[in-house]
């Protein structure tokens, strides 16, 4: 390759020394070779030397492969170029004897075939351009990919309802699917436990509340336990570190003795050895400064050790599932509470006058929605009336229930008072408006006499009341709904008056035994009166009962609460 290529009286060629085409390989960053036949090397630029880590002079009449045995060259690839004459080009991956900071390398390699001016074959010219730090590069934008794509199924999956347990086994089941062969997730355990001793003293004890693993350990994983089991773990072991300091925990190809500190307890070993358990990653579950408990992963078999991306991404699922579960938790507890008030007050309704026979039913809503503030009442009047109350106050939760009770509390009151119940309605109403502080809330109101033959009803925002005959068809009665007490509309309620006949048997109920969001309230009522019920004339709580599996047989949407009333003894008429 010498200078006769050039361009005669070139000042350029002239300037590089007369072997232009030499500068230009010995300066390029690019790697070059001449090959012979053999695919022995004849010659290399020093750029390629130092890619290889040997000098140039040590390359020559040797084999790629006795130069940097830890390159995977396309031998074949080059032989074909010999044969044919075609260029082609590749990809060669490997490491040299140079140092690196790519734990792998990778070259983009061209050949081309060198023929003598006569076309005899000399060798081949190779071309190599290292590309690892955009292979790297590419590398992480998909792991950063891949990681995102994990997270946004996290945020569809995990979190689906206000369940503990169901949250932390959507968290197990995704973690299994994407980095694990097995993850469980363990809770601190608060308050008593079933009745249980005391943990050992120096231990810590969590429950487990999720379990999952890949079909290949379905049977072996067993061997741990099962979900809903308290575990005492060892002061060192694992995870009491990992709620200490806050810090995933990775137990990466431990030593049995090693393992034993890091398991619950020593006798942990054999079960996992024997399952194929290598190494494992723990992490803590936080939410608003709160510890919730931990999250441990396993690898198994030919699964690798956990790295530092499997770090990153366990933490990022953790801290997302963490506010899920506190979440749960405070739920939890507010609907503990809830339901306990709710359970309480509803438990003691007053007892009917003489001649009526009253039955109750409440149902909550489903599982992911807090209790109402659905209620009702009975009272015994003077002249052997009965007051029926029901009635549903606006919200969810512990406020609800307690205002509830308020409703409740202020209808005794007034009942005591007034004696038709558009009066005892505008009554609360200018009670509730005079305080300012109350949840508005619907109700309906019934004084019935069974002497009389007659109920008299008034409704505030309530749905219309039923009559349900001795032979099971199912009338609404015309009772004007006025606006809902507390609302600040001035009352306005009107008492309408309605016969009661023998064997009748009067239906009271708030809007969750008829309401679908997906409907018109119009079609909703008609369903209630298109009902045909069988015995009719039975006992009333398994009138409530049929009612309800025709109009709710699952969960609903709000909470149901029902009273019905009949009249055990109607005298003669005249």
């Amino acid at each position: 390759m010498g200078a006769e290529g050039g361009p005669p009286g070139s000042g350029m060629w002239r300037a590089l020394g007369g072997d232009p085409w030499r500068t230009l390989l010995d300066g390029t960053q690019a790697g070059v070779a001449l090959l012979d036949t053999g695919l022995r090397y004849v010659w290399v630029n020093p750029a390629l030397a130092r890619m290889n880590g040997v000098p140039a002079a040590e390359h020559v009449g040797r084999l790629i492969s006795e130069v940097v045995p830890g390159v995977h060259a396309d031998e074949g690839m080059m032989r074909r170029v010999l044969a044919d004459g075609v260029p082609r080009a590749g990809d060669t991956s490997g490491q040299t004897r140079a140092d690196s900071e790519h734990v792998r390398r990778y070259w983009h390699s061209s050949y081309h075939r060198m023929e003598a001016p006569d076309g005899r074959v000399l060798g081949l010219g190779a071309v190599l351009v290292e590309v690892s730090a955009d292979r790297a590069s590419h590398h992480e934008l998909e792991r950063a990919r891949e990681r995102l794509l994990v997270l946004d199924a996290a945020a569809v999956r995990i979190g689906s309802t206000l369940e503990m347990d169901r949250t932390c086994q959507e968290l197990c089941d995704l973690l299994v699917e994407v980095l694990a062969d097995t993850a469980t997730v363990e809770v601190l355990s608060s308050g008593d436990q079933d009745g249980m001793r005391p943990p050992p003293e120096g231990t810590v004890r969590l429950r487990r509340a999720a379990m999952s693993s890949r079909p290949v350990l379905h049977g072996k994983v067993g061997d741990f336990g099962r979900p809903g089991e308290y575990v005492d773990y060892q002061p060192d072991s694992a995870i009491p570190r990992c709620l200490e300091s806050g810090r995933p925990i990775v137990l990466n190809l431990l030593p049995d003795e090693e393992l034993g500190r890091s398991a619950p307890n020593v006798e942990r070993v054999g079960a996992y050895r024997k399952a194929g358990i290598h190494s494992a990653l723990v992490v803590p579950l936080a939410a608003r400064g709160a510890r919730i408990g931990t999250v441990s992963m396993v690898r198994a078999g030919t699964s690798p050790g956990f790295d530092e991306e499997d770090v990153a991404v366990a933490r990022a699922l953790a801290e997302r599932a963490a506010i899920s579960l506190d979440n749960a938790r405070r739920y939890s507890r507010e609907h503990a509470i809830a339901v306990e008030l709710q359970r309480a007050l509803l438990a003691e309704p007053g007892l009917p006058g003489p001649n009526v026979d009253v039955a109750t039913r409440y149902l909550p809503a489903g599982e992911t929605d807090l209790v109402g503030g659905d209620w009702f009442d009975v009272l015994a009047m003077p002249g052997g009336r009965t007051l029926l109350a029901l009635g549903d106050v606006m919200g969810h939760g512990v406020e609800a229930a307690v205002e509830m009770s308020r409703y409740r509390s202020m209808l005794r009151v007034v009942a005591a008072e007034e004696d038709a119940p558009h009066l005892m309605l505008n009554r609360i109403d200018a009670l509730l408006s005079a305080g300012g502080t109350g949840r508005p809330g619907t109700c309906l109101l019934g004084v019935v006499d069974p002497r009389r033959r007659t109920a008299w009803f008034a409704a505030a925002g309530h749905l219309p009341p039923a009559r349900v005959t001795a032979v099971g068809t199912v009338t609404l009665l015309d009772v004007p709904p006025g606006p809902p007490l507390g609302a600040d509309l001035g009352g306005g309620y009107a008492t309408v008056a309605v016969e009661w006949e023998r064997g009748d048997v009067l239906l009271l109920y708030t809007d969750g035994l008829v309401e679908r969001r997906t409907e018109d309230i119009d079609t909703s009522l008609a369903r209630l009166a298109g009902l045909r019920l069988q015995q009719a004339d039975g006992p009333l709580d398994a009138l409530l009962a049929r009612v309800v599996h025709r109009l709710a047989p699952g969960p609903t949407e709000d909470d149901v609460a029902l009273l019905a009333a009949r009249a055990v003894f109607m005298p003669p008429l005249g």
